[in-house]
């Protein structure tokens, strides 16, 4: 259930990210009006139809897992893919992927919600992740509200031995020119990821 509520976060967040987006898309458009803008709107119309299905089909799932940014393997069998990490316009990175587990048990997650204190609440959850920026010598913490739950995925009933399972993070963006970090949770090897733009 904490999966799907994460998802539909998700997408709420994604949806209000290109809402923003659009509205100052159109108010940076707006012009005199004048005769001469006519055939730049009918061209950049007609672009950005052609462009809108190639967005459709750049934002198709299939694609997207076949996408693989970083993979690390690691305790109990882990299999970490990092398979997005994006800025968004409200300040924040946003790191999705997948967790396999192949080990014979079922993974619950505790080693990755952190040590903080204030983390325990979190359970088995991404809680403990963060991107770490070698060159400018910062780690950035994953976000949290004002109740200490963090933006990220919660293993709610753990992940079973040979399943796989989607997941994603929320970090403070590091400065613009800060495009390589490393992504680390519990005692997984570090992943060195690039982060893009977001749409």
């Amino acid at each position: 259930m904490n999966l799907r509520r994460a998802l539909k976060i998700r997408r709420a967040m994604t949806a209000a990210a290109i809402t923003t987006g659009l509205v100052l898309t159109v108010a940076g458009c707006g012009g005199g009006g004048g005769s001469d803008d006519k055939p730049d709107k009918e061209s950049s119309s007609n672009s950005s139809q052609s462009k809108g299905s190639d967005d459709k089909d750049s934002q198709d799932p299939a694609a997207d897992s076949d996408k693989v940014l970083a993979e690390v393997k690691g305790e109990q069998g882990l299999d970490l893919k990092i398979t997005s990490a994006k800025r968004d316009e409200g300040g924040f990175v946003t790191v999705e992927g997948s967790v396999t587990n192949g080990g014979s048990k079922a993974w619950v997650g505790a080693s990755w919600r952190g040590d903080e204190r204030e983390l325990a609440k979190n359970g088995g959850s991404l809680a403990g992740a963060s991107l770490v920026d070698a060159t400018g010598k910062k780690k950035y913490l994953v976000l949290r509200d004002t109740q200490g739950g963090c933006l990220c995925t919660k293993f709610t009933g753990g992940v079973l031995s040979g399943q796989s399972v989607d997941w994603f993070a929320q970090f403070p963006a590091p400065p613009e020119g800060t495009n390589k970090v490393s992504f680390q949770v519990g005692a997984m090897p570090p992943a060195s990821i690039e982060l893009s733009e977001g749409e």
